[in-house]
């Protein structure tokens, strides 16, 4: 399916439309018609959710029916990778499409959003990228690169024509947004469902010209706050935890669905390429679960780097995909890029591979030589089916760091250890990753959570 109506088909349609007289002054106009148009990007973010809560994935006790649809009509990535096992690096490598080890956004400050540094302006982010190719620009939701009260952090300072951030320390009313800048009160019974509104708000607002919207949820993140009545529907869920995280999940699904339903009422659905996906792994104790990966967010290990990945752009990405080949969060930006037909100079310092041609089958060759992380002192490096780590153990007390080797294609949960086995792979991933870390910079500021 294309995804705008064929050129024979529009100029059917004008010749109905307006009579044989109108029709023929009108062909000339219409012969110049395009037989595709540039797409609509919308990426979309959870905060905090692990591998295995995602029911494309095997869970069975949180319905995740919308999330499931976008894999069902596009493409399931079973090694899809943040670049860092934490929130403001992950989305800030998200948002630039470059490994933020490059800027030193390597660690999350301990002010969070009210701290006075944080993504540094003199990166171009993906909002930059949109906007200068004409698409109108949107951010609704969970902010965290940068203090949005300063002018210089703000989303609007970094690319965002519209901005609704939602500051977050609550999920439950009196909720606040920031709109452009000004607070004002949302009625909503839950903050995933205030920002779906907002999202089916801009999606309904912009058809004429394409836009790029970023939705960064706040479930399943910390506080676990839900609607009671909500919750009850997972009583059957002993543990409070994770049925907490169950209520948010599915919460945030019917977000998106409230989202996908705006795009195939306004539609733009065929003609956006949707993506969502975890900023990082399932943490310790908000209830979701990163089975069958080792360890939780924070750490190199799968379970902090590894997460829930979809998308679809239907009539382009074939459906009902599933790739195992690694790929990461800072493809997005290359893959939207390509998408929107911008041509990305050799200076653009993009690390982001370009998807298309692999889910399009144009070619078989995987995305990645290598994928590469540094968090702190923790490390790892995955190439092709080998994966080199050296992350905490927080199971020993005080935690320690562990250094494996590991063929994560059989072992994505880390537990046979290969490296004395074949000490030349160990050597040749630690010099790939040596290489790597050269073009890196000192972080700009510490987190205690990442030694």
């Amino acid at each position: 399916m294309s995804i705008i109506p064929t050129k024979s088909r529009l100029l059917l349609s004008l010749k109905i439309a307006t009579g044989l007289s109108s029709f023929v002054s009108l062909l000339a106009a219409a012969q110049a018609v395009p037989e595709a148009v540039r797409p609509n990007i919308l990426i979309m973010v959870a905060d905090d959710m692990g591998y295995a809560d995602l029911g494309a994935q095997g869970c069975t006790d949180i319905p995740t029916p919308h999330l499931d649809s976008i894999a069902k009509n596009g493409v399931r990535f079973t090694s899809g990778y943040v670049s860092a096992p934490v929130c403001s690096p992950s989305r800030a490598g998200l948002i630039t499409g470059r490994y933020q080890t490059r800027f030193g956004h390597e660690l999350n400050h301990p002010l969070a959003d009210n701290a006075l540094v944080g993504l540094p302006v003199d990166q171009k982010t993906a909002a930059d990228w949109m906007k200068q190719a004409n698409y109108t620009t949107g951010h609704i939701g969970k902010w965290h690169l940068g203090n949005p009260k300063l002018p210089e952090y703000s989303p609007n300072a970094r690319g965002f024509d519209e901005s609704v951030w939602f500051p977050g320390q609550t999920k439950l009313p009196p909720l606040t947004a920031v709109r452009n800048g000004k607070p004002e009160k949302a009625g909503d019974r839950f903050v995933d469902e205030a920002m779906a509104r907002e999202a089916d708000s801009f999606i309904h607002r912009h058809t004429a010209q394409p836009w790029f919207l970023y939705v960064s949820f706040l479930a399943p993140h910390e506080p676990l706050d839900t609607p009671a009545e909500v919750e009850a529907k997972f009583s059957h869920i002993t543990d409070p935890a994770r049925r907490k995280c169950a209520t948010m999940i599915s919460l945030m699904d019917e977000s998106i669905g409230r989202i996908l339903k705006a795009l195939r009422d306004s539609g733009q659905e065929d003609r956006t390429m949707i993506v969502f996906h975890s900023d990082n792994g399932a943490p310790p104790k908000n209830g979701s679960r990163n089975t069958p990966l080792r360890a939780t967010k924070g750490s190199t290990w799968e379970g902090g780097i590894r997460v829930p990945f979809v998308m679809q752009w239907k009539g382009t990405i074939p459906a009902g995909q599933v790739v195992d080949a690694p790929v990461i969060t800072l493809d997005l930006l290359r893959t939207a890029l390509a998408a929107a037909r911008v041509n990305v100079p050799e200076d653009g310092a993009l690390d982001g591979a370009d998807l298309l041609p692999y889910l399009t089958g144009k070619t078989q060759k995987p995305p990645h030589k290598a994928l590469f992380w540094r968090y702190g002192p923790q490390m790892a490096v995955r190439a092709g089916d080998w994966k080199l780590t050296k992350a905490l153990d927080r199971k020993e007390r005080p935690p320690a760091l562990k250094t494996g080797l590991y063929k994560v294609a059989e072992d994505a949960g880390e537990q046979n250890d290969l490296a004395a086995a074949h000490p030349e792979k160990v050597q040749e991933l630690q010099k790939l990753w040596d290489v790597w870390n050269k073009t890196n910079v000192e972080a700009l500021w510490s987190d205690k959570q990442a030694r």
